[in-house]
């Protein structure tokens, strides 16, 4: 029976959905190879201990809190050390972590500590013989590969929002332990982490997502974007490369091969054509629906629902719609 590590990601002392999701991975992996443990490593400053039984409650036997005042915010040699020191030390069959801001900067480290490859913007997985076979997208998402890991540790690193977090509960054993470097003595320090969009969803995390383009024509129409998310109540808004490369909207809303990941439960494409390097970040949301005047936009060769049309008229009628459905329940 194999035991299987997972990276929770914090935010201050509470836990991000991502590092609930890596935890039901692992404990998916854990099942699907025999039995294992899982081991869910809670770095943070003081306090983040309480949420160890949040860990446990989602399929972690075994729950590492790593706390110290200077982690109050993301320190990524305190972390890679850390994480490195305890895989090695655990002999884990796979490492999970989440393809996020924090999860690309640190899993590459770990792994590269550890002297193992990484894949990252994993899709699936499941556990053949000895091998375990993962799904990634390369080639900017235009081709899906699968990958038979053999070697040991698997570093792996899942796309947000394709695993949904999942309870089953495990004695959550709490081990208490040090950082491997003192956080005040790390070359580089994170003095402050700054928040986009307070009090709203994570892109990556967000049920549905509502993008807009080019085709709202100026910064002041992406409130039609923003009416209709918050018509949906659980919607973020993100943007096209364009759009935030012109100053629209904030580079922390870009999806894309350069910007953020994200695979909603419904995507809304509103005035995206549908450039490669876009649909690399959503193309694998569950239902995807565009609107766009021009019928042959690329968009609506991997849309699920295509709506052909002015965006103008479409949008506050799609809102108001939303609004009414949404008054019976």
């Amino acid at each position: 029976m194999a035991n299987i590590f997972a990276f929770v990601e914090t935010r201050g002392t509470d836990i991000r959905k991502v590092g609930l999701e890596a935890v039901t991975a692992a404990r998916m992996l854990a099942d699907g190879s025999g039995g294992g443990e899982v081991h869910a490593l809670l770095l943070g400053p003081p306090g983040i201990a309480a949420k160890a039984p949040q860990a446990a409650q989602h399929g972690a036997d075994v729950v590492i809190v790593v706390e110290h005042a200077g982690l109050a915010n993301y320190n990524a040699e305190v972390a890679a050390s850390t994480t490195a020191d305890r895989i090695k030390s655990g002999g884990y069959r796979a490492a999970i972590f989440s393809t996020t801001a924090q999860g690309r900067d640190v899993a590459p480290r770990v792994a590269a500590r550890l002297g193992v490859s990484i894949v990252t913007d994993v899709l699936s997985f499941e556990v053949e013989g000895d091998a375990i076979v993962v799904r990634h997208p390369v080639n900017i998402g235009k081709v899906i590969a699968t990958l038979a890991i053999s070697a040991t540790p698997a570093v792996l690193a899942m796309r947000p929002n394709v695993i949904s977090p999942a309870e089953n509960p495990k004695a959550g054993k709490v081990e208490n332990a040090q950082p491997s470097v003192d956080p005040g003595a790390t070359r580089v320090k994170v003095t402050e982490t700054r928040v986009g969009g307070a009090g709203k969803l994570d892109l990556a995390e967000a049920p549905v997502v509502i993008a807009g383009g080019r085709g709202l024509k100026a910064a002041e129409n992406f409130k039609l974007v923003e009416d209709l998310a918050d018509a949906f109540g659980n919607a973020a808004v993100g943007a096209t490369r364009a759009v935030t490369d012109d100053g629209w909207r904030p580079h922390s809303d870009q999806i894309g091969q350069t910007g953020r990941l994200v695979s909603p439960e419904l995507y809304i494409a509103v005035g995206i054509s549908g450039a490669v390097q876009h649909l690399a970040g959503m193309r694998t949301s569950k239902t995807i629906v565009a609107v766009n005047k021009d019928k042959d936009a690329p968009i609506f060769k991997i849309a699920d629902y295509g709506i052909v049309g002015d965006v103008f008229e479409i949008v506050p009628a799609l809102t108001a719609a939303i609004r009414e459905a949404k008054k019976g329940h």
